[in-house]
């Protein structure tokens, strides 16, 4: 059985997003949980985490024969293992956007990223952002917006059905809620979707259930 391997789910973002990927295409695995922090966290150089990735980082999905890192290559995997799952859409114009909408949220969004980090179990009051921030969440609510406007009409997720591109930015859906970032009307009837998903809240319980925290993320 394939092991992926994950870091907390309180904080993890990038963990979060093929461990969706995988449950939602119905692929059985196995997950472990590294604690991130301490000796080494954020260089890649956590000695757990080095023994089961070659980056140093998670997530890793441990296939006996062969170890696949990175979200985006995992949720891949899952998509060709299970392709009757939908993770990526049948339609051509369709999957194109849904690539395009990952890809910029793989490579982008660095200053949303260092201002608004995951933190399932926190909230906040809204607050003002500095510019390169602002920017970027004005993006994403254009984003999830036109995306839906074009292709959301056949259920509520980005192109209607859940697909990778919603196991991408799941982890931002926590973030704006955790931050008290407002919305549109459109982009927060996505949140909704996204918090209200069975897989999505099965996971939250269990980021609300761990014992470990981060104070320097926690302060942040």
């Amino acid at each position: 059985m394939p092991v992926l391997y994950i870091g907390n789910k309180n904080y993890s973002s990038w963990s979060l997003r093929p461990w969706l990927a995988l449950t939602w295409a119905g692929i059985a695995f196995e997950e472990r949980v590294i604690p991130l922090g301490g000796p080494g966290y954020g260089r890649g150089r956590i000695a757990e985490i080095r023994a089961v990735s070659p980056t140093g980082r998670v997530p890793a999905l441990d296939l006996g024969e062969l170890v696949i890192w990175d979200s985006l290559s995992i949720c891949e995997w899952a998509a060709e293992t299970a392709p009757s799952a939908g993770l990526w859409p049948t339609d051509a114009a369709a999957r194109a956007i849904c690539r395009s909408v990952v890809c910029e949220m793989h490579s982008g969004f660095g200053a949303m990223r260092r201002d608004l980090s995951m933190n399932l179990r926190r909230r906040t009051t809204p607050k003002e952002w500095p510019n390169d921030t602002a920017d970027d969440l004005a993006r994403v609510d254009e984003l999830w917006r036109a995306t839906r406007a074009r292709f959301g009409g056949g259920g509520p997720f980005l192109v209607g059905a859940r697909t990778i591109a919603d196991a991408f930015y799941a982890p931002v859906v926590t973030r704006l809620r955790t931050y008290g970032v407002p919305l549109s009307p459109e982009a927060a009837a996505y949140s909704a979707a996204v918090l209200a998903d069975p897989a999505f809240r099965a996971w939250e319980a269990a980021a609300e259930a761990e014992t470990w925290t981060m104070p320097g993320i926690d302060a942040l």
